[in-house]
């Protein structure tokens, strides 16, 4: 555990005293809600997070972590590589716990800029992934490629107040037909230059019981090109899998130009 500060004691210096952009880092976590907003034109930008996730059935899911690597292709393009190194404990009916951990299949893909801002036209880009069948730990590889995508969109409504949304569809790999259809909605609020805080709710319809959950969280920048975030959110139907998460995130980009 020392070392994993010490490491991020160490990349938060370094990163810091990096060549500044002078806008904030705009990140896809802690939300749901993922930003319209693509890396800087070659600039990479990672976000890794830890989570700890609790399902009705008393199943827990540890996510450590999960990480999303992005490089600028162009102003209005972007690459993305989304790991997430899991363990799942499941309930024995001997009163025992079941742990399995490893690799869930790798995402590739890529987040396209559409429209800017215009009047009642918001900010619009489309995310888009594919997850990998076989480039997963054996336990968690699937019969299937499990691709997904949505388009991100986000109004501002004042320069302390915006709105983001996002709208798609995900499959799990485990039937070629069985997707679901990918909600969220969230208000994000500038405290100041450098604290962030938002509420959201978010859900999937179409693959079994309507999933329904809200969370927020806060984040703060300690430079244009640095930040860290806290959330945490809860189901709120009965037939919602999700009963509460926790999560710790920090995020940072680089230029990767003279």
């Amino acid at each position: 555990m020392n070392r994993i500060v010490l490491f991020l004691i160490s990349l938060l210096f370094v990163v810091t005293t990096q060549a500044q952009l002078t806008e904030r880092i705009e990140t896809d976590r802690p939300d749901q809600t993922e930003t319209p907003f693509t890396t800087p034109h070659k600039w990479f930008q990672s976000e890794t997070g830890f989570n700890i996730e609790n399902y009705k059935g008393t199943a827990k899911t540890y996510v450590h972590p999960t990480m999303l690597n992005k490089y600028g292709i162009s102003q209005r393009f972007e690459i993305r590589l989304i790991t997430e190194f899991v363990s799942i404990q499941t309930p024995l009916p001997a009163d025992g716990l079941q742990t399995t951990t490893g690799l869930l299949p790798l995402q590739v893909g890529g987040k396209l800029a559409l429209f800017e801002e215009k009047g009642l036209l918001p900010k619009t880009s489309l995310i888009f992934h594919a997850g990998i069948p076989k480039a997963a730990t054996s336990e968690f590889q699937t019969p299937n490629w499990s691709p997904n995508f949505r388009f991100t969109m986000q109004h501002t409504l004042s320069d302390l107040v915006s709105l983001g949304y996002n709208l798609g569809a995900e499959w799990d790999g485990a039937e070629k037909n069985q997707g679901s259809f990918i909600y969220t909605i969230a208000p994000g609020f500038n405290l100041s230059k450098k604290w962030y805080a938002y509420i959201e709710a978010f859900g999937f319809l179409g693959n079994g019981d309507p999933q329904h959950g809200v969370d927020g969280g806060i984040a703060y920048n300690f430079s244009n090109n640095t930040k860290i975030d806290f959330s945490g959110g809860f189901g709120v139907t009965d037939k919602t899998a999700l009963r509460n998460y926790i999560a710790l995130g920090f995020s940072f980009r680089l230029p990767l130009k003279k």
